[in-house]
């Protein structure tokens, strides 16, 4: 008898950090903790965020840095777990850029990560965030006004097209390392583009880039689409290209995943009978850089080993604990009322 399908669920470390800091013998063991506690939960694998660095880094040394990490890792028992990356890029690594020195260094870093990536997660791991346009980098008009609406998407046009050939070539390498490549749509507060799957999909299908594909994340869609219609549209869309790389649950708040505003009839509805890759537990902590980046206003959901225990309040376990049950049980009853 063949054994059901059993999602694989992961848990990002957005919840603790931003950088993990591969040099950082010391630090390392703070990881090592972490996953040993998640491990324990039930996650199956783990989402690190892979730290830009100075533009002068020397993206050779990053990687094996990353490579050493695995290795700490593998020795503490974690051989088996499965990881991947979010990365973005940034005004440095712009592959966007009009300037065709900016674009080749553009391309270099996210190579660089792609390594990275399969440093750590192995073949068919998965690199995703939003590294098509710079995270966070709003144009300016010459009066130091910032662009928007009608004039926004026009500036954009031409930076997508200069980002085609990188992303073209970065796409190529991905594919034969065989890393997946995720873009992630940011909602509009955050960055100017890409802010829906719409556009990832368009900039893909536009420049002939099969082989990347794109990051359905809840709280952005909840909080930067047009819909339920075109979510459904976009869903079969990047399914019918094999573009659907990857899922992201996460609270328009971004905080615990346990009764917040996700559409999951909606979500789950569309993405269950199509999609066999992982989930990705997303919560973002109020620490730095979130907490100003994202003008976090919610308290800390304290970390244990990292910062003093606080009674009466959420530990950054007990959110990851709940948000786990949560969507193992929406799961559940999705897959018991489709089967009816």
């Amino acid at each position: 008898m063949q054994k059901p399908f059993k999602r694989d669920i992961y848990f990002s470390f957005f919840m603790f950090t931003a950088d993990a800091r591969p040099d950082d013998k010391a630090y390392t063991q703070v990881l090592i903790r972490h996953l040993q506690a998640l491990t324990e939960m039930g996650y199956t694998g783990f989402d690190l965020h892979i730290a830009s660095g100075p533009a002068a880094a020397d993206h050779h040394a990053e990687v094996d840095s990353y490579v050493c990490l695995k290795r700490a890792f593998d020795d503490a028992g974690f051989r088996d777990a499965k990881f991947t990356t979010n990365v973005g890029t940034t005004r440095t690594f712009d592959p966007t850029s009009p300037y065709e020195e900016q674009r080749r260094q553009a391309l270099a870093y996210l190579k660089s990560r792609v390594d990275i990536t399969l440093a750590l997660g192995g073949e068919d791991a998965i690199m995703s965030g939003p590294f098509l346009y710079p995270y966070g980098v709003f144009p300016l008009n010459d009066s130091g006004d910032g662009i928007w609406s009608d004039a926004l998407q026009d500036w954009m046009k031409p930076r997508y097209a200069a980002a085609s050939a990188p992303f073209r070539e970065l796409a190529a390498y991905a594919n034969e390392k065989k890393v997946k490549l995720a873009i992630e749509p940011v909602k509009n507060w955050e960055t100017p583009g890409t802010t829906m799957i719409s556009d990832a999909l368009d900039f893909l299908e536009t420049y002939d880039i099969p082989a990347c594909g794109v990051t359905i994340d809840t709280a952005q869609v909840v909080m930067e689409s047009q819909g339920p219609a075109i979510f459904k549209a976009n869903v079969a869309r990047a399914t019918r290209k094999n573009q659907l790389n990857y899922v992201h649950i996460s609270g328009p708040d971004r905080g615990a995943v346990t009764d917040s505003w996700i559409p999951w009839d909606i979500m789950l509805g569309e993405i269950e009978p199509v999609y066999t890759g992982p989930y990705l537990v997303e919560v973002f902590n109020a620490i730095p850089p979130f907490d100003s980046s994202m003008r976090m206003t919610r308290r800390r959901f304290w970390r244990p080993g990292e910062d003093e225990p606080e009674t009466g309040r959420d530990s950054a376990y007990d959110v990851a604990r709940s948000a786990l049950k949560t969507l193992e049980d929406k799961i559940a009853a999705f897959s018991h009322s489709s089967s009816r």
